[in-house]
């Protein structure tokens, strides 16, 4: 799912394997370090990590920062 404003988009993407608060914390803060991302909230009990960002991202992008925590990204919601 991908919601446009004036200024800002959010996308909710799926996320597998996380389990606890640490997986949030390790998939938030790599998705963070994307250019234009200005909060990012991920939930381990629905495996949905909801994207605010000032552009529409590049799902490789987002696949990547969450390959790089040690998850695996599953696609847009």
């Amino acid at each position: 799912m991908t919601a446009e404003t004036d200024t800002q988009t959010t996308t909710v993407y799926r996320v597998t394997g996380m389990t606890c608060g640490h997986c949030e914390g390790a998939v938030t803060n790599e998705i963070s370090a994307l250019a234009g991302v200005s909060t990012v909230k991920a939930v381990a009990a629905t495996g949905e990590v909801t994207v605010v960002s000032a552009a529409a991202l590049a799902d490789e992008d987002v696949r990547a920062a969450v390959d790089e925590a040690g998850y695996e990204f599953a696609g847009r919601v």
